[in-house]
């Protein structure tokens, strides 16, 4: 696979592409199939600097040197720190034209959130006290991946905010960070040694572990609380909902958990679609 896919990590795309998909079904018939390609671009381009920035941040750190999991460009010399510092740049930049696109077409308050995504993007993992560090990346993807892409790609599209749209972001958000847990359950020892103290080191194993499943019980809990009756739509992800959370509370380390994070992307993505569908039939 080439190294710049590797870099931009597709396993975590799901967290990206999820609220849009949920969103725009929310908005029924004001659907605007162009500015919900907008918003995905922005989300996708996003999600992608995310990971290009962690890749150079932790890179240049040294905090990468043996971490197990999907290859880093920089700690692997794959890339230099520089070009892979460009590649996050150049991300960005995607994301903002889209986003500042979007925004003409809306609300220029768009333009003012899209620089804090992109703020809390770089934060994360860069600069002197990124925030990833101690213990709120979680936090983060919440509100960015969670509320603020559902709830903005309902604006975008139909120009008003709604209760509903903030409860549906819920399942958004919640699937987002279970992501990032898993990813953090798999480094827990090595974020340690390093310092990095990431909510699964300050948690301990165990409690990481059953914090993951909550994650995905609050998505499927969440959905149900929108009290649409075709929501139940939702409970046919839950076999594998089942099956990931076993392998997690298993015990299941290392790189046994490298394909829990594709599943959990995975699973993303079905609940998304079925949780779209009710929408759209609702």
């Amino acid at each position: 696979m080439n190294k710049w896919v590797l870099g931009a990590r597709p396993r975590t795309l799901p967290a990206a592409i999820a609220p849009v998909v949920v969103a725009s079904a929310l908005a029924g018939p004001d659907f605007n199939w162009f500015r919900a390609a907008l918003a995905l671009k922005v989300g996708v381009w996003l999600q992608i600097g995310v990971n290009f920035a962690n890749d150079y941040s932790d890179g240049v750190k040294g905090t990468d040197a043996n971490r197990i999991g999907p290859t880093r460009l920089v700690a692997s010399g794959l890339a230099t720190a520089k070009s892979v510092k460009m590649a996050a740049y150049i991300s960005f930049l995607i994301a903002s034209i889209a986003g500042v696109w979007l925004a003409l077409l809306t609300s220029p308050i768009l333009i003012a959130i899209g620089i804090l995504a992109i703020a809390a993007a770089w934060g994360y993992t860069g600069g002197k006290n990124p925030y990833g560090y101690n213990g709120l990346g979680e936090l983060s993807v919440f509100i960015f991946f969670g509320l603020v892409a559902t709830v903005g790609t309902y604006y975008a599209q139909t120009e008003k905010i709604t209760v509903l749209s903030f409860i549906v972001a819920i399942p958004m958000g919640a699937l987002a960070c279970a992501i990032l847990a898993v990813n953090n359950i798999r480094d827990r020892a090595q974020d340690e040694l390093v310092g990095k103290r990431t909510v699964a080191v300050r948690l301990g194993d165990a409690k990481a572990r059953r914090s993951f499943v909550a994650l995905l019980v609050l998505a499927h809990t969440a959905a149900i609380a929108t009290f649409i009756p075709t929501a139940m739509l939702t409970l046919l992800a839950a076999p594998l909902t089942f099956s990931i959370s076993k392998v997690v509370l298993s015990g299941a380390s290392g790189r046994d958990l490298i394909p829990v994070l594709g599943r959990t992307g995975k699973l993303q993505l079905l609940f998304a679609s079925l949780f779209a569908i009710a929408l759209a039939i609702q």
